[in-house]
This record gives C-alpha cells, structure tokens and sequence, in this order.
C-alpha cells in the first residue's frame, strides 16, 4: 500500500467548506501517480516506451467529506493484475483513521503509437499488494440510462482541463457531470458516483452532458455533439435524499 498525508485546502473546498468531490476525485488521482513516481513508472518513463496506464471505470463512495484545514491520509493499493488489466483500491481516511473516501478501479495499458489496449508489461506487478479489496459494492462494469435525457449547456475542451496524456482529465468528467446537475437543479451530495470512461475528449472538443434523472439518484451522458459518448457518470444520491 501506498499513503501519504495531506490537510485539506482553502482552494479545495466547496461553499459549505467541506472538501469538493472534484478535490476528493484529484486526491485519489495524486496518490497512483506519487506511488508510480516512488516506484520510478513515471509518465515520463512510460512515455519513452509509448505505453500509458488509462483508467475505464471507477466507483467512489463518499462519505463524510472533511472540512478546511483537517488533516487526511490518502493511500491506494493494486490489489489484482492480469496481462489484460489492473484492479486498483483507493481511501481517503480522517485524523482518527476512519475511512470517509473510498474508491474502486479498472486500468488498462494503452499503446500510445497505435491507440489501442496492449498487455500489461511484466515490470508493472511491481504494484502488486497483498493488501484485500476490502468491503465495497461491486465495480460498475456497465450503465444503462433510461429515457431521453435532459440537455445540458455544452463545455469547451480547453488547455486547463488537459492532463499529461493530451485528453481531458478523468477528475474533469465528473466535474462537468456535477456541474450539469447543478445547471438543471438535480445536484445532491452523493453518496457514490460511478464513471465509466468511453472516448478521450481531446483540446477543442466540444462536450455536451444529457442528464437522466432516477428515483435515487441521476445519470449524465457526457458526449460529443454528434452524439458519441465520452463518459457515462452515475450518481447515487444518499437515503435520505433519494
């Protein structure tokens, strides 16, 4: 397992000073990518072999998210790895241990030359840990939205939103799903949000979000304007807000 601790900023909170989902999103990112830089598989190392890890789908479950100024203990943990895929945990835990963040992932190896899916190289297990799953549901594999769908205001891919890879970052999506929540009134303090990741929007892309609203929650449909997917992001509101 990898961890390491952090407290949590003015610049990432939400009005209610609580740390934001994006920011919780940004923290779970910044722990695979210290541990890849420890373990020397940095971007800049898997770039000179045209290889990069991408992330296909995750499943966050939040809890109560800590206020400015606590401190947090982010950590992360690859608890499978085949030749086709990896299986990655990840927490955000309080001062007292308790775990308020937790995550579930699956990544692939992309073969940045040709664009697609190729073997997980043999010095990758170096991520390996013996450390369980642990207690969470199961990993969103697939999500179906019913209806139509309501349209949201569409956002301009720009440089900001790019990561190291030249698409937009994964954080990016679900901040543009909340924000379409927001836009047409159906925003809650989730109590999981699930991204499964379709198409890479790239810098000049245009995305529009179409949100489906549930009885327990709401679903977004991040696409292009011709209507191809790039992400699918579900919302599961808590019980009380359902």
């Amino acid at each position: 397992m990898y961890a390491f601790q952090s407290r949590v900023r003015y610049s990432e909170c939400d009005e209610t000073g609580r740390l934001s989902l994006v920011a919780a999103v940004n923290y779970l990112q910044d722990a695979s990518t210290f541990q890849s830089e420890e373990l020397d598989r940095s971007f800049a190392s898997l770039r000179e072999r045209s290889i990069a890890w991408i992330l296909a789908n995750w499943r966050i479950e939040v809890g109560d998210l800590p206020r400015l100024g606590e401190q947090i203990v982010v950590s992360t943990w690859c608890y499978e790895m085949t030749r086709s895929h990896a299986l990655r945990r990840f927490a955000i835990r309080d001062a007292s241990g308790r775990e308020i963040v937790r995550a579930d992932s699956q990544w692939f190896v992309l073969d940045t030359a040709s664009g697609h899916v190729t073997r997980v190289p043999d010095d990758q297990r170096i991520y390996l840990s013996d450390e369980p799953r642990g207690d969470m549901a199961p990993l969103e594999r697939r999500l179906r939205f019913e209806g139509p769908g309501t349209p949201a205001s569409p956002a301009l891919v720009r440089a900001h939103n790019l990561d190291t890879n030249r698409h937009m970052n994964n954080a990016q999506y679900v901040l543009l799903a909340h924000d379409a929540l927001e836009e047409l009134g159906c925003a809650a303090r989730p109590a999981s949000v699930s991204v499964i990741y379709k198409k890479m929007a790239l810098l000049g892309d245009v995305v529009v979000p179409v949100v489906h609203e549930r009885a327990d929650g709401c679903d977004v449909d991040l696409t292009s304007e011709s209507g191809t997917t790039y992400a699918l992001v579900r919302f599961d509101h808590r019980q009380e807000e359902a």
